[in-house]
Protein backbone atom coordinates (compact mmCIF):
# COMPACT_ATOMS: atom_id res chain seq x y z
CA UNK A 1 0.00 0.00 0.00
CA UNK A 2 1.30 3.48 -0.84
CA UNK A 3 2.21 5.76 2.09
CA UNK A 4 -0.74 8.12 2.04
CA UNK A 5 -3.29 5.31 2.16
CA UNK A 6 -1.24 3.39 4.73
CA UNK A 7 -1.10 6.35 7.13
CA UNK A 8 -4.78 7.15 6.58
CA UNK A 9 -5.63 3.64 7.76
CA UNK A 10 -3.95 4.20 11.12
CA UNK A 11 -5.88 5.59 14.10
CA UNK A 12 -4.43 8.81 15.49
CA UNK A 13 -5.30 7.87 19.07
CA UNK A 14 -5.16 4.67 21.09
CA UNK A 15 -7.03 3.83 24.31
CA UNK A 16 -3.96 2.00 25.56
CA UNK A 17 -0.38 2.94 24.70
CA UNK A 18 2.17 0.17 24.20
CA UNK A 19 5.57 1.71 24.86
CA UNK A 20 7.47 -1.41 23.77
CA UNK A 21 6.28 -1.85 20.18
CA UNK A 22 8.29 1.06 18.72
CA UNK A 23 11.44 -0.28 20.44
CA UNK A 24 10.81 -3.72 18.91
CA UNK A 25 10.37 -2.12 15.48
CA UNK A 26 13.49 0.04 15.85
CA UNK A 27 15.53 -3.03 16.84
CA UNK A 28 14.54 -4.58 13.50
CA UNK A 29 15.35 -1.40 11.58
CA UNK A 30 18.57 -0.35 13.32
CA UNK A 31 20.99 -2.88 11.69
CA UNK A 32 19.93 -1.78 8.21
CA UNK A 33 20.34 2.01 8.42
CA UNK A 34 22.94 4.48 9.63
CA UNK A 35 22.16 6.85 12.49
CA UNK A 36 23.60 10.35 12.03
CA UNK A 37 24.71 12.39 15.05
CA UNK A 38 21.40 13.29 16.67
CA UNK A 39 19.92 16.28 18.53
CA UNK A 40 16.74 15.50 20.48
CA UNK A 41 14.38 18.29 21.57
CA UNK A 42 11.90 17.87 24.40
CA UNK A 43 9.81 20.51 26.14
CA UNK A 44 6.40 22.17 26.09
CA UNK A 45 7.07 25.12 23.80
CA UNK A 46 9.70 26.17 21.29
CA UNK A 47 10.74 22.72 20.07
CA UNK A 48 9.78 23.33 16.44
CA UNK A 49 11.39 26.74 16.02
CA UNK A 50 14.51 25.88 18.04
CA UNK A 51 14.99 22.65 16.11
CA UNK A 52 14.56 24.37 12.78
CA UNK A 53 17.12 27.01 13.76
CA UNK A 54 19.65 24.29 14.64
CA UNK A 55 18.93 22.49 11.37
CA UNK A 56 18.95 25.64 9.24
CA UNK A 57 22.24 27.01 10.59
CA UNK A 58 23.95 23.62 10.29
CA UNK A 59 22.62 23.07 6.76
CA UNK A 60 23.71 26.52 5.62
CA UNK A 61 27.16 25.70 7.01
CA UNK A 62 27.48 22.80 4.57
CA UNK A 63 26.09 19.80 6.43
CA UNK A 64 23.39 17.50 5.11
CA UNK A 65 20.71 17.90 7.79
CA UNK A 66 17.34 16.32 8.51
CA UNK A 67 14.73 17.82 10.84
CA UNK A 68 11.74 15.83 12.07
CA UNK A 69 8.89 17.82 13.65
CA UNK A 70 5.15 17.55 14.19
CA UNK A 71 2.34 18.07 13.59
CA UNK A 72 2.11 19.53 10.08
CA UNK A 73 -0.09 22.45 9.04
CA UNK A 74 -1.12 21.67 5.47
CA UNK A 75 0.84 18.66 4.20
CA UNK A 76 2.52 15.68 5.83
CA UNK A 77 5.83 16.41 4.06
CA UNK A 78 6.32 19.41 6.39
CA UNK A 79 7.22 16.95 9.17
CA UNK A 80 10.34 15.65 7.40
CA UNK A 81 12.66 18.48 6.32
CA UNK A 82 15.75 17.44 4.38
CA UNK A 83 18.60 19.67 3.23
CA UNK A 84 16.54 22.86 3.38
CA UNK A 85 13.22 21.61 1.95
CA UNK A 86 10.21 19.52 2.89
CA UNK A 87 10.83 15.95 1.72
CA UNK A 88 9.51 15.09 -1.73
CA UNK A 89 6.61 12.69 -2.29
CA UNK A 90 8.90 10.40 -4.29
CA UNK A 91 11.53 10.11 -1.55
CA UNK A 92 8.84 9.58 1.08
CA UNK A 93 7.36 6.74 -0.92
CA UNK A 94 10.77 5.10 -1.42
CA UNK A 95 11.47 5.34 2.32
CA UNK A 96 8.05 3.88 3.12
CA UNK A 97 8.61 0.88 0.86
CA UNK A 98 12.05 0.28 2.42
CA UNK A 99 10.73 0.60 5.98
CA UNK A 100 7.67 -1.57 5.38
CA UNK A 101 9.77 -4.32 3.81
CA UNK A 102 12.25 -4.29 6.71
CA UNK A 103 9.59 -4.33 9.44
CA UNK A 104 7.08 -6.60 7.74
CA UNK A 105 3.33 -6.20 7.57
CA UNK A 106 2.52 -7.26 11.14
CA UNK A 107 4.94 -4.88 12.85
CA UNK A 108 4.21 -2.01 10.43
CA UNK A 109 0.47 -2.35 11.02
CA UNK A 110 0.90 -2.46 14.80
CA UNK A 111 2.71 0.88 14.99
CA UNK A 112 0.82 4.10 15.62
CA UNK A 113 0.80 6.92 13.05
CA UNK A 114 3.50 8.82 14.95
CA UNK A 115 5.63 5.77 15.67
CA UNK A 116 5.68 4.70 12.04
CA UNK A 117 6.40 8.21 10.73
CA UNK A 118 9.23 8.62 13.25
CA UNK A 119 10.92 5.49 11.89
CA UNK A 120 10.14 6.70 8.38
CA UNK A 121 12.11 9.87 9.13
CA UNK A 122 15.04 7.71 10.31
CA UNK A 123 15.09 6.01 6.91
CA UNK A 124 14.94 9.34 5.05
CA UNK A 125 17.75 10.79 7.20
CA UNK A 126 20.10 7.81 7.21
CA UNK A 127 22.73 9.49 5.03
CA UNK A 128 22.62 12.87 6.81
CA UNK A 129 25.46 14.50 8.73
CA UNK A 130 23.06 15.62 11.47
CA UNK A 131 19.55 14.54 12.51
CA UNK A 132 17.33 16.88 14.58
CA UNK A 133 14.37 15.17 16.26
CA UNK A 134 11.44 16.89 17.95
CA UNK A 135 9.61 14.80 20.54
CA UNK A 136 5.90 14.51 19.88
CA UNK A 137 4.58 14.02 23.42
CA UNK A 138 6.61 13.87 26.59
CA UNK A 139 10.13 12.51 26.24
CA UNK A 140 10.95 9.31 28.08
CA UNK A 141 8.26 7.26 26.32
CA UNK A 142 8.13 9.20 23.06
CA UNK A 143 8.83 7.35 19.82
CA UNK A 144 11.70 9.75 19.04
CA UNK A 145 13.49 8.53 22.15
CA UNK A 146 14.27 5.08 20.73
CA UNK A 147 17.64 6.09 19.29
CA UNK A 148 20.80 7.40 20.93
CA UNK A 149 21.57 11.11 20.74
CA UNK A 150 24.60 13.31 21.04
CA UNK A 151 22.69 16.20 22.62
CA UNK A 152 19.30 16.73 24.27
CA UNK A 153 17.76 20.22 24.27
CA UNK A 154 15.22 21.02 26.97
CA UNK A 155 13.02 23.86 25.71
CA UNK A 156 10.68 25.72 28.13
CA UNK A 157 8.53 23.27 30.09
CA UNK A 158 5.04 24.13 31.32
CA UNK A 159 1.63 22.57 31.91
CA UNK A 160 0.26 20.75 28.88
CA UNK A 161 -0.99 17.24 28.06
CA UNK A 162 -1.60 16.64 31.78
CA UNK A 163 -3.74 13.57 31.08
CA UNK A 164 -0.67 11.84 29.64
CA UNK A 165 2.26 13.47 31.42
CA UNK A 166 1.07 14.35 34.95
CA UNK A 167 -0.71 17.16 36.74
CA UNK A 168 2.31 19.04 38.09
CA UNK A 169 5.36 20.73 36.62
CA UNK A 170 7.51 18.27 38.54
CA UNK A 171 5.80 15.24 36.98
CA UNK A 172 5.82 16.70 33.47
CA UNK A 173 9.44 17.83 33.67
CA UNK A 174 10.57 14.46 35.02
CA UNK A 175 9.08 12.40 32.18
CA UNK A 176 10.52 14.80 29.61
CA UNK A 177 13.99 15.06 31.14
CA UNK A 178 14.27 11.29 31.70
CA UNK A 179 14.92 11.05 27.95
CA UNK A 180 18.40 12.57 28.27
CA UNK A 181 21.70 10.74 27.82
CA UNK A 182 25.20 12.22 27.94
CA UNK A 183 24.85 15.93 27.11
CA UNK A 184 21.92 18.23 27.92
CA UNK A 185 21.29 21.88 27.05
CA UNK A 186 18.56 23.54 29.08
CA UNK A 187 16.82 26.63 27.71
CA UNK A 188 15.73 29.45 30.05
CA UNK A 189 12.76 28.17 32.03
CA UNK A 190 9.71 29.79 33.59
CA UNK A 191 9.64 27.34 36.51
CA UNK A 192 12.68 27.01 38.78
CA UNK A 193 11.73 23.40 39.53
CA UNK A 194 12.65 22.37 35.98
CA UNK A 195 16.32 23.30 36.39
CA UNK A 196 16.51 21.53 39.76
CA UNK A 197 14.98 18.35 38.30
CA UNK A 198 17.38 18.56 35.35
CA UNK A 199 20.34 18.82 37.73
CA UNK A 200 19.16 15.78 39.71
CA UNK A 201 18.55 13.61 36.63
CA UNK A 202 21.88 14.66 35.08
CA UNK A 203 23.64 13.65 38.28
CA UNK A 204 21.85 10.28 38.28
CA UNK A 205 22.79 9.62 34.66
CA UNK A 206 26.25 11.18 34.85
CA UNK A 207 25.24 13.60 32.08
CA UNK A 208 26.79 16.99 31.38
CA UNK A 209 24.39 19.92 31.78
CA UNK A 210 24.80 23.10 29.75
CA UNK A 211 22.91 26.38 30.13
CA UNK A 212 22.45 29.26 27.72
CA UNK A 213 23.24 32.23 29.90
CA UNK A 214 21.67 34.68 32.27
CA UNK A 215 18.28 36.23 31.70
CA UNK A 216 15.13 34.83 30.16
CA UNK A 217 15.43 36.87 26.96
CA UNK A 218 18.75 37.87 25.35
CA UNK A 219 19.33 41.22 23.75
CA UNK A 220 19.07 41.64 20.00
CA UNK A 221 22.80 42.26 19.78
CA UNK A 222 24.58 39.01 20.68
CA UNK A 223 28.00 37.49 20.24
CA UNK A 224 28.25 34.71 17.69
CA UNK A 225 30.57 31.71 17.82
CA UNK A 226 33.40 33.69 16.23
CA UNK A 227 33.22 36.49 18.78
CA UNK A 228 31.55 39.02 16.48
CA UNK A 229 28.40 40.87 17.42
CA UNK A 230 25.47 40.55 15.03
CA UNK A 231 21.75 41.30 15.14
CA UNK A 232 18.77 39.02 14.59
CA UNK A 233 16.23 39.44 11.79
CA UNK A 234 13.91 42.38 12.24
CA UNK A 235 10.45 41.57 13.59
CA UNK A 236 11.19 38.45 15.63
CA UNK A 237 9.42 38.20 18.97
CA UNK A 238 11.56 37.93 22.09
CA UNK A 239 10.78 34.24 22.54
CA UNK A 240 12.12 33.47 19.05
CA UNK A 241 15.28 35.41 19.83
CA UNK A 242 15.67 33.33 22.98
CA UNK A 243 15.16 30.14 20.95
CA UNK A 244 17.83 31.30 18.51
CA UNK A 245 20.32 31.72 21.31
CA UNK A 246 19.55 28.18 22.48
CA UNK A 247 20.07 26.85 18.95
CA UNK A 248 23.44 28.58 18.61
CA UNK A 249 24.55 27.29 22.00
CA UNK A 250 23.63 23.78 20.85
CA UNK A 251 25.79 24.12 17.75
CA UNK A 252 28.67 25.41 19.86
CA UNK A 253 28.38 22.34 22.12
CA UNK A 254 28.42 20.08 19.05
CA UNK A 255 31.40 22.00 17.66
CA UNK A 256 29.49 22.85 14.47
CA UNK A 257 30.50 26.20 12.99
CA UNK A 258 27.79 28.59 11.77
CA UNK A 259 27.21 32.13 10.61
CA UNK A 260 24.51 33.94 12.58
CA UNK A 261 23.59 35.94 9.48
CA UNK A 262 21.99 32.82 8.02
CA UNK A 263 19.16 33.32 10.51
CA UNK A 264 18.06 36.20 8.29
CA UNK A 265 17.18 33.67 5.59
CA UNK A 266 15.09 31.50 7.93
CA UNK A 267 11.31 31.52 7.55
CA UNK A 268 9.55 30.22 10.65
CA UNK A 269 6.11 29.68 9.19
CA UNK A 270 3.45 29.48 11.89
CA UNK A 271 5.64 30.94 14.64
CA UNK A 272 4.33 34.50 15.19
CA UNK A 273 4.61 34.66 11.42
CA UNK A 274 3.55 37.84 9.56
CA UNK A 275 1.26 36.37 6.91
CA UNK A 276 0.25 39.88 5.78
CA UNK A 277 1.00 43.33 7.21
CA UNK A 278 -1.96 42.99 9.59
CA UNK A 279 -2.24 39.19 10.14
CA UNK A 280 0.07 37.05 12.27
CA UNK A 281 -0.34 33.29 12.61
CA UNK A 282 1.00 31.21 15.48
CA UNK A 283 0.51 27.50 16.17
CA UNK A 284 0.83 27.96 19.96
CA UNK A 285 -1.96 26.50 22.08
CA UNK A 286 -1.18 26.56 25.79
CA UNK A 287 -0.68 29.09 28.64
CA UNK A 288 3.10 29.14 28.23
CA UNK A 289 2.74 30.04 24.55
CA UNK A 290 0.12 32.66 25.44
CA UNK A 291 2.52 34.37 27.83
CA UNK A 292 5.12 34.62 25.07
CA UNK A 293 2.54 35.97 22.60
CA UNK A 294 1.30 38.67 25.00
CA UNK A 295 4.85 39.96 25.35
CA UNK A 296 5.31 39.88 21.57
CA UNK A 297 2.16 41.85 20.68
CA UNK A 298 2.68 45.59 20.49
CA UNK A 299 -1.02 46.48 20.07
CA UNK A 300 -4.45 44.90 20.70
CA UNK A 301 -5.60 42.40 18.08
CA UNK A 302 -8.66 40.61 16.85
CA UNK A 303 -8.07 37.01 17.94
CA UNK A 304 -9.15 34.28 15.51
CA UNK A 305 -9.35 31.31 17.85
CA UNK A 306 -10.45 27.82 18.71
CA UNK A 307 -9.02 25.07 20.89
CA UNK A 308 -8.67 21.35 21.43
CA UNK A 309 -10.58 19.99 24.41
CA UNK A 310 -7.50 18.97 26.39
CA UNK A 311 -6.14 22.53 26.46
CA UNK A 312 -6.71 25.09 29.21
CA UNK A 313 -8.47 27.49 26.85
CA UNK A 314 -9.92 29.59 29.65
CA UNK A 315 -6.44 30.28 31.03
CA UNK A 316 -5.13 30.93 27.52
CA UNK A 317 -7.86 33.51 26.93
CA UNK A 318 -7.32 35.05 30.37
CA UNK A 319 -3.64 35.58 29.59
CA UNK A 320 -4.38 37.01 26.15
CA UNK A 321 -7.28 39.22 27.28
CA UNK A 322 -5.24 42.44 27.78
CA UNK A 323 -4.27 42.31 24.09
CA UNK A 324 -7.65 41.19 22.68
CA UNK A 325 -10.19 43.53 21.09
CA UNK A 326 -12.58 40.69 20.35
CA UNK A 327 -12.52 37.01 19.46
CA UNK A 328 -13.72 35.47 16.21
CA UNK A 329 -14.32 31.73 16.67
CA UNK A 330 -13.17 29.65 13.70
CA UNK A 331 -14.44 26.11 13.12
CA UNK A 332 -11.75 23.39 13.12
CA UNK A 333 -11.80 19.76 12.02
CA UNK A 334 -10.54 17.51 14.80
CA UNK A 335 -11.90 14.72 16.97
CA UNK A 336 -10.37 16.61 19.88
CA UNK A 337 -11.90 20.02 19.19
CA UNK A 338 -13.76 21.48 22.14
CA UNK A 339 -17.38 22.48 21.66
CA UNK A 340 -18.33 26.01 20.70
CA UNK A 341 -20.47 26.17 23.84
CA UNK A 342 -17.44 25.61 26.07
CA UNK A 343 -15.44 28.29 24.28
CA UNK A 344 -18.39 30.69 24.63
CA UNK A 345 -18.68 29.92 28.35
CA UNK A 346 -15.03 30.85 28.86
CA UNK A 347 -15.41 34.04 26.81
CA UNK A 348 -18.57 35.05 28.68
CA UNK A 349 -16.87 34.41 32.02
CA UNK A 350 -13.92 36.57 30.99
CA UNK A 351 -16.22 39.24 29.49
CA UNK A 352 -14.56 39.11 26.08
CA UNK A 353 -16.63 40.04 23.03
CA UNK A 354 -16.91 37.34 20.38
CA UNK A 355 -18.55 36.30 17.14
CA UNK A 356 -18.12 33.73 14.35
CA UNK A 357 -15.20 34.04 11.96
CA UNK A 358 -16.79 34.67 8.57
CA UNK A 359 -13.66 35.01 6.46
CA UNK A 360 -13.56 38.80 6.42
CA UNK A 361 -10.40 40.73 7.24
CA UNK A 362 -10.53 44.48 7.74
CA UNK A 363 -7.46 46.41 6.65
CA UNK A 364 -7.53 48.76 9.64
CA UNK A 365 -7.52 45.90 12.17
CA UNK A 366 -4.64 43.72 13.35
CA UNK A 367 -5.29 39.98 13.64
CA UNK A 368 -3.73 37.07 15.48
CA UNK A 369 -4.62 33.52 14.40
CA UNK A 370 -3.82 31.32 17.41
CA UNK A 371 -4.98 28.20 19.23
CA UNK A 372 -3.43 25.15 17.55
CA UNK A 373 -2.05 23.79 14.29
CA UNK A 374 -5.68 23.02 13.41
CA UNK A 375 -6.67 26.68 13.82
CA UNK A 376 -3.87 27.88 11.54
CA UNK A 377 -4.71 25.16 9.02
CA UNK A 378 -8.41 26.10 9.00
CA UNK A 379 -7.57 29.77 8.58
CA UNK A 380 -5.15 29.17 5.71
CA UNK A 381 -7.67 26.96 3.93
CA UNK A 382 -10.37 29.61 4.35
CA UNK A 383 -7.97 32.23 3.07
CA UNK A 384 -7.35 30.22 -0.08
CA UNK A 385 -11.08 29.88 -0.78
CA UNK A 386 -13.12 32.72 0.65
CA UNK A 387 -11.06 35.23 2.60
CA UNK A 388 -12.04 38.79 1.70
CA UNK A 389 -9.79 41.74 2.49
CA UNK A 390 -12.23 44.50 3.39
CA UNK A 391 -11.41 48.12 2.71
Amino acid sequence: MELQGFLASKPLYYKEIDHERVHIAYALLKPHIKRPPTVHLVGTNGKGSTGRMVAHLAQKSGLLVGHYSSPHILKFNERIWLDGFDVSDALLEMAHQELFSLLGERISDSLSYFEYTTLLAFVVFQNCDLMVLEAGLGGEFDATNVCDKELSILTPIGLDHQAFLGETIEEIATTKINSIQKKVLIAPQIYDEVLEIAKDICQEKNAELFTVGVGLVPTLDVENSKGRHETYPYGWADYLISNAQVAMRALDILDISYDINYLKTLELFGRFYPLTPNIRIDVGHNPLASQAIVKALDAPVVLIYNSLDDKDYEEVLRILKPKIKRVEIIAIESQRATTREEIEKALDKLEIKYSDFEGKIEEEEKYLVFGSFYVVEAFLKSKEKTLQICS
